[in-house]
């Protein structure tokens, strides 16, 4: 038993009419006790709709003011959570006019006559249970719309911070090098969500020697982008083992995968570390399953893969105790080395093909003499033309380009701010 009647509103002009209906109405009985207010012009309804909450309105379709169809168009202007169900009323049946008022939003049509009271006890109890499945549904639908708004400021928020926590300045390598001598960092961050599973971090390792990082999570989203905190945090804890890229990456590899066996779910991540020293001209690196960067050799005009002689070692976070293999190889003056993620060369063109490393390759040797900025702004440019029509103006994957260029002649020693989302960096900290 309900423990308040529901109130219903009656509007019709024929007074035996109305009267009859607020006989029906209270006789629903004691499962479905109703209280009828009558008022007979669609004035005293707006009104009356104006001063109490109705569940329920039993609407005439002529009126001596107005007709039912205009005062339904007035009713659906009330929120959805006070706009009371409504049952149409005529004295002749007209399926045109049912049309109409169903289309306007009434639950039901009754011609005058032709009910009784078991009748108008379904149409009403049926009209009331749409009207409440209607209102859940639009609550529903407001607490999902304020949840995702929520959602949507967090990644906002946690977007900024892994911008914030890329590299803001870049090392000045060798430590109190002359002006005109040190090496130059440059990166390219797209994610292709709010939050990002690929990062990077450049570091010093010693006086003459800098350190640079990129990782790729598995995954998109937030996920992906926790891991990235987690590793950050690893890496500089790790920074005492940094001159050595296999036992760097050995070390991340145990500590990420200590803490991942702890979840249920297989977690992994691809990475490349590189050690640079400029002064005695070498590469030192090691690979974790990740694409082999580029190395652009401009006195020889050869752009080759930075490959470890027996390949990539696994990924980290699968193999708790793998020795990470460190390769070292030679470099000259004017050299660049470009690092990234997959989702640079996985882009898909028309028929499925992915743009592929070959295509990059030959991309980089085509434009041996451009500065790494506008390498960058080339290199996306015809990977974005080269994905398939109709494909997002974007990246389907998060993408990372990070490039470092040895010295040509003397150290700059000057400190400058390393630029953040999707920009070119150059700077020495």
């Amino acid at each position: 038993m309900n423990a308040q009647p529901i109130p219903v509103l009656i509007v019709d002009d024929d007074p035996t009419f109305g009267a009859f209906l607020q006989l029906l109405v209270r006789k629903m009985g004691e499962r479905e006790p109703c209280e009828a207010k009558w008022v007979t012009t669609g004035a005293a309804m707006l009104s009356e709709l104006g001063r109490k909450q109705y569940e329920l309105i039993l609407l005439d379709y002529n009126l001596q003011d107005t007709d039912g169809l205009e005062l339904l168009s007035e009713i659906r202007l009330l929120p959805m959570g006070n706009r009371p169900a409504v049952i149409m009323l005529t004295g002749a049946g007209s399926e045109e006019v049912a049309v109409e008022a169903m289309k306007l939003g009434a639950r039901d049509y009754l011609v005058k006559g032709a009910f009784d009271l078991p009748a108008l006890r379904r149409a009403i109890l049926a009209a009331m249970e749409r009207r409440r499945l209607e209102v859940q549904l639009a609550q529903s639908a407001d607490e999902l719309r304020q949840r995702s708004q929520q959602m949507e400021a967090e990644l906002a928020m946690a977007r900024e911070v892994q911008q914030a926590l890329l590299p803001q300045q870049y090392p000045t390598i060798p430590r109190g090098a002359a002006e005109g001598a040190a090496l130059r960092f440059y990166h390219r961050w797209i994610p292709s969500s709010a939050v990002a599973g690929d990062f990077f971090e450049v570091f010093p390792v010693s006086d003459t020697a800098a350190g640079v990082f990129i990782c790729d999570v598995m995954g998109h989203g937030v996920r992906a982008a926790l891991i990235t905190a987690l590793m950050r945090g690893l890496l500089e804890e790790l920074t005492p083992l940094a001159a050595d890229p296999g036992r760097f990456l050995g070390e991340l590899n145990r500590s990420l995968k200590t803490i991942l066996q702890r979840t249920n779910e297989i977690v992994f991540a691809t990475a490349f570390y590189l050690v640079i020293d400029p002064v005695r001209g070498e590469l030192r690196f090691a690979n974790a399953g990740h694409p082999h960067p580029l190395h652009v050799q401009h006195s020889a005009g050869t752009v080759t893969t930075l490959q470890c002689e027996a390949g990539p070692d696994p990924a980290l976070g699968l193999i708790p105790d793998i020795e990470y293999q460190t390769t070292t190889r030679a470099a000259g003056s004017e050299d660049v080395v470009l690092l990234f993620t997959d989702g640079l060369f996985e882009a898909a063109g028309e028929g499925g093909e992915e743009f592929g490393l070959h295509r990059l390759r030959q991309a980089v040797r085509s434009r041996l003499g451009l500065a790494v900025p506008p390498l960058f702004d080339a290199l996306l440019g015809e990977v974005k033309e080269f994905q398939a029509p109709g494909q997002s103006a974007g990246f389907a994957d998060d993408v990372c380009l990070v490039a470092v260029e040895l010295p040509g002649g003397a150290t700059n020693s000057a400190m400058t701010e390393a630029p953040g989302l999707a920009c070119e960096s150059g700077a020495s900290r």
